[in-house]
């Protein structure tokens, strides 16, 4: 697929397979137990009612062709216990990776590994040729998750830093 884009919409929901964890498509029967950590453009929601809203924007971004956002699921529990995804469009072959786990799932490497899922698939089947993430200076735990991807620090402000992985 070099050079060619296969960016969202996608007719069938991509799902992401690994011996551990699927991504898949978020079920809005699922938002309660989400709530703690539905987020749309750094803010948060405050309600149910809040956290299905901002689903319907995601839906809306990938029907648009700005994201594609999956939930992460414990293959072995079927439980949801984050999320992770790109965001804000693709412009330039370019694609902003991001995640967020349940308290009590982080640690256990499962962002690490639905990362890496995700980038595979943001350079295979989208077709990106570069992945950047934007965290918090003080997100210690985000800076060490993206080393460990082998993301490159290349951008620092006073309060972000931004990283990038390009194609090996």
């Amino acid at each position: 697929m070099t050079g060619i884009m296969d960016k969202p919409p996608y007719t069938e929901y991509p799902k992401i397979a690994s011996e551990a964890l699927l991504l898949r498509k978020i079920d809005p029967e699922e938002l309660p137990q989400l709530l703690p950590i539905s987020f749309y453009d750094g803010k948060p929601a405050q309600t149910e009612a809040e956290a299905a809203k901002m689903l319907q924007q995601i839906e809306q971004d990938h029907l648009n062709g700005e994201s594609i956002h999956w939930g992460i699921e414990e293959r072995s529990s079927g439980k949801l216990t984050g999320t992770c995804g790109f965001y804000r469009g693709f412009e330039n072959a370019s694609g902003e990776l991001g995640g967020v786990l349940l308290p009590e799932y982080r640690g256990k490497g499962d962002m690490t590994e639905a990362m890496r899922l995700a980038i595979e698939f943001g350079f295979r089947r989208i077709g990106l040729k570069r992945i950047f993430a934007v965290t918090s200076k003080d997100n210690s735990a985000a800076i060490k998750l993206l080393e460990r991807l082998d993301f490159r620090s290349i951008k620092t402000t006073k309060e972000e830093v931004e990283y990038e992985i390009l194609p090996r």
